[in-house]
């Protein structure tokens, strides 16, 4: 009789262990802590517990392991007296076996891992008992570890990589603890640290600009055909920015002000085409500017970033009254699209299913680098299952490109 009680104590041990392993290696750390936080002194328990991982594990396991065997040893005791020593131990080993996976694995875990944090409170005054009890063999163990970790352990193996990251938001995304909005924003943010300036700017080509020599009439004729804010001022060309004119001090409550172009500019703040975004954006905090002159590796004017492009990198598009609200890419027709030359490369090639290895940013820049030469109207190529022509130019580069279908 004394058998059959030992073994139901070890099995419900065992049960308790298992669950309890399950429980404290799935559960939701900040929704325990706010569990903690409204007052609940278990919950607060349970966070202590779970913040010394390594300690907790090691506990549970031998405490499971060592309710399993005296398990197995109480089972063979009592199989041996029923059936005698022949059968007993093989009937034994089958019976407590099927037992301990059916009520102390299989069926203890399955409830904790539907409710881990609810379990991990109920569990935590057993177990802070267990990981004293258990301290000094906890102590040999965490050596073991130390040792085995620095004979065969990956100095690496704990960073997590920027993959890692956007897998793991994908699946958090996936699971509901955070809608589609917050999860395109924590993407947006961890991709930000890799964006570079080039992928952003508004290019020369695009530019609104003013020369420092040019009547006030014509400058204010600028600021409100573009609705901008803000203009660069540049000396002779584009290449030589001298500074950036704000609206609001070339405007005053009489009018037009009559203070010299070059006396109410700001000085430039400038960066390199290949710099990261973040880095840039550091700068033009600590300089307090919301525009940057974008320079190539010969210091010649590439374009422009302001504080909105590098916003709406992080939140997405920004729309002010000033801004149409129009696609890069239109569909007009079956199997035939419209596309703008300043449409990024990226967003062309995923809308088409098409692989394209290129440094350039843009579909103008990408269909310059094609022909190999600068594009006219009607140029075309075939890429992939598609015809793609140049159908309007701007200067130097492909303003309006069509796609066709053609397999």
């Amino acid at each position: 009789m004394i058998e059959l009680i030992i073994i139901a104590v070890c099995l419900l041990c065992s049960a308790f262990f298992s669950a309890s392993e399950t429980a404290y290696s799935t559960l939701n750390r900040n929704r325990l802590r706010l569990t903690a936080a409204k007052g609940s002194r278990r919950a607060a328990l349970a966070v202590k517990l779970s913040d010394d991982y390594d300690s907790l594990i090691s506990g549970i396991l031998v405490g499971n392991n060592l309710v399993n065997i005296a398990l197995a040893s109480a089972g063979t005791v009592l199989f041996v007296r029923w059936l005698g020593g022949g059968a007993g131990p093989s009937v034994s080993t089958a019976a407590v076996t099927l037992a301990v996976l059916i009520f102390g694995e299989i069926t203890p875990k399955s409830i904790a891992k539907d409710h881990p944090e609810r379990f991990a409170v109920f569990a935590a005054p057993v177990l802070r008992a267990v990981c004293v009890i258990l301290k000094p063999v906890n102590f040999l163990f965490s050596k073991w570890k130390n040792l085995i970790s620095r004979l065969f352990g990956d100095k690496d193996g704990k960073n997590v990589t920027q993959e890692e990251l956007l897998l793991m938001l994908e699946e958090v995304e996936k699971d509901g603890s955070i809608d589609r909005s917050e999860g395109e924003l924590l993407v947006n943010a961890v991709e930000f640290a890799d964006c570079k300036v080039e992928e952003v700017l508004t290019h020369r080509t695009d530019m609104e600009a003013v020369g420092s020599d040019w009547t006030p009439e014509r400058i204010a004729a600028v600021f409100t055909e573009s609705g901008l804010s803000r203009l660069p001022v540049y000396e002779g060309d584009l290449d030589h920015i001298i500074g950036v004119l704000n609206r609001k001090d070339f405007f005053t409550s009489e009018g037009i002000s009559g203070t010299p172009v070059k006396e109410l500019m700001t000085p430039p703040v400038f960066a390199e085409s290949g710099e990261k975004l973040s880095e840039v954006l550091k700068t033009m905090k600590k300089q307090q500017t919301h525009m940057c002159i974008v320079v190539d590796e010969y210091g010649g004017t590439s374009g422009l970033v302001t504080m909105e492009d590098i916003l709406e990198e992080l939140v997405g598009e920004i729309w002010d009254e000033h801004d149409e609200v129009t696609e890069d890419i239109q569909s007009e027709s079956e199997g035939v699209w419209s596309a703008d030359g300043l449409a990024n490369l990226e967003d062309f090639a995923e809308r088409f299913g098409l692989e394209i290895s290129s440094e350039n940013v843009s579909l103008g820049g990408w269909v310059m680098e094609m022909l190999g030469r600068v594009p006219e109207a009607g140029d075309a190529f075939e890429y992939g299952d598609y015809l793609i022509r140049v159908t309007e130019t701007d200067g130097h580069r492909a303003a309006k490109c069509r796609i066709e279908r053609i397999r």
